[in-house]
């Protein structure tokens, strides 16, 4: 028999919870939770029943049903951005990020956050409005985010689902070209395989989620970037991809960027410094010697002298001599010295024919064979194989627009180093380019010291990279004019004169290229 006193026990301890409750101190029993955001469906019910007493006293506001906050209501915006991804799940626990959304990223798209559920309505929250999409749940290769019950789909569940049609004046998907850009990008970043692959796993997940005809769509596309189906693209470089010849329609609109600048911006022309047939064959060695030491071809200056203009027989690293042969030969040569570039298909013969006779030493890279492998430089993936011809094509085209000389000279170099046409020998023959069309208006040829190697590479990959064309006008300026200052009747002087400059030097944090004109033991010409 419970006595009377220990009845009023009980009822202080039940009357003490509720007053806790409404004060908003939890019961020995409720764990206190962050006012900032509670999610009913994170809740216990102890921890539910508190929270509405506390709302129906007003210590607390609800933001929508289910979310119930203590913050003031002008935050709210912020706060439902910042928990974006808690407040989903527990809204619409197993919703797959929609189409546009999860097409960049799983993100909201114009303040529109789309999910697809087991039914379809819109939801006003506050800084975003929910779309809700009647359509399958979590499939094979959808993954949770944060370890909720809100899961991003697959690639291939993004691209399919953004192949479907879309009406509405914010449109639940990206549409095919889109995709399109998408998959060029894949391709371009990780390779054909990678879209292979892509494709496969695309049709076994198409008939669980009923998207055959997105399929189709698809493979198409992906095929047209492949370059296996006949295909009508949408975007620049999927036309690119899929005209007769191939070409990069991305490397063509920076060599378009380029042209405008050198139609634009007057650049200086130094004259021919060499006098005689001796000054000729002394520039075309100092030439071939820097070219090739740029590319990894390192050879003291007396040693390669020795091979290239005093006859000595090439015994040792008979592979890196004969790169330098190659391309002396080729300075020296007027044939070849002089040949500029012709525009649209002849260029192709034209870049097969030097290529040839640059590496006929080489046989194993192929002479005059365009590469067949992708080759790149560090993070650059130059132009793929089967884009080298339609790309070095159509870029040409640009040649005859730009002024001769200089302008000219620094365009036909970056296209050949830009596509990469063959397997080795890619930058020589750039530069051999490059001088042919300075010496066919009786321009000073270009020589790139050692130690401008490093200024000379980063003004490319600025050019490449980031589309800053400035850095590299002003480096073959200045280097055309340090390159036009000597006199090369005297090969011992000239020599004596570049390393006083340190021409021959490595380090730029130990040396600094020196103009030839300021220097005492080079004489003003």
């Amino acid at each position: 028999m419970v006595s009377s006193t220990q009845s009023d026990g009980k009822l202080h301890q039940r009357k003490q919870r509720r007053q806790n409750d409404l004060r908003g101190t939890s019961s020995p029993k409720v764990p206190t939770v962050d006012d900032s955001l509670l999610l009913y469906a994170e809740l216990t019910p102890a921890e539910i029943r508190a929270t509405q007493r506390r709302l129906h006293a007003g210590r607390l506001k609800r933001i929508v049903p289910g979310v119930v906050t203590g913050l003031a209501e002008e935050t709210w915006p912020s706060l439902v951005a910042r928990e974006r991804i808690r407040i989903l799940a527990a809204l619409y626990p197993k919703a797959v990020v929609g189409p546009r959304s999860a097409f960049h990223g799983g993100v909201p798209s114009q303040g529109v956050m789309y999910l697809t559920y087991s039914y379809t309505k819109k939801v006003e929250l506050p800084g975003m409005t929910v779309q809700l999409l009647d359509g399958h749940g979590p499939a094979r290769g959808d993954a949770p985010m944060m370890g909720r019950e809100l899961y991003f789909p697959s690639t291939p569940r993004v691209l399919l689902e953004n192949l479907t049609v879309s009406r509405a004046a914010v449109r639940k998907s990206v549409g095919k070209a889109e995709v399109e850009r998408r998959l060029i990008e894949t391709c371009e970043a990780r390779g054909e395989e990678a879209l292979n692959v892509l494709r496969e796993q695309a049709r076994a997940l198409a008939p669980t989620l009923g998207l055959e005809r997105e399929f189709g769509i698809l493979d198409a596309l992906i095929g047209g970037v492949l370059g296996t189906k006949k295909t009508e693209m949408s975007t620049p470089a999927g036309k690119g991809l899929a005209a007769n010849v191939p070409y990069d329609a991305n490397r063509l609109a920076l060599f378009e960027a380029l042209a405008v600048e050198l139609r634009s911006v007057p650049l200086r022309q130094p004259a021919a410094p060499v006098k005689s047939e001796q000054g000729r064959a002394h520039f075309a060695f100092l030439e071939s010697y820097f070219s090739n030491f740029i590319e990894g071809t390192e050879f003291d200056v007396g040693d390669a002298r020795a091979f290239v203009l005093e006859g000595k027989p090439v015994i040792e690293r008979p592979k890196d001599s004969h790169n330098i042969i190659g391309v002396f030969r080729q300075a020296l040569n007027p044939g070849w010295a002089n040949q500029t570039l012709g525009s649209g298909e002849p260029v192709l013969n034209q870049l097969r024919e030097r290529h040839a006779d640059q590496m006929k030493a080489r046989p194993e890279v192929g002479p005059g064979e365009f590469k067949t492998q992708a080759n790149r430089a560090g993070n650059t993936e130059f132009v793929s194989p089967r884009l080298v011809r339609g790309t070095l094509v159509e870029g040409s085209k640009l040649l005859p627009t730009v002024p001769p000389g200089s302008a000219r000279a620094l365009l036909a170099m970056f296209l050949v180093s830009e596509v990469h046409p063959f397997t080795d020998g890619n930058g020589r023959l750039a530069r051999l380019v490059m001088n042919a069309e300075l010496s066919v208006v009786d321009g000073c040829r270009i020589i790139v010291p050692t130690l401008f190697r490093d200024e000379y590479l980063d003004c490319l990959r600025a050019l490449t990279r980031e589309r800053i064309v400035k850095p590299y006008l002003d480096a073959m300026q200045r280097i055309h004019e340090w390159t036009a200052a000597f006199d090369y009747e005297d090969l011992d002087k000239v020599i004596a004169d570049m390393k006083a400059c340190n021409a021959f030097e490595k380090s730029r944090t130990q040396h600094r290229l020196l103009n030839p004109r300021r220097t005492p033991t080079v004489p003003r010409r």
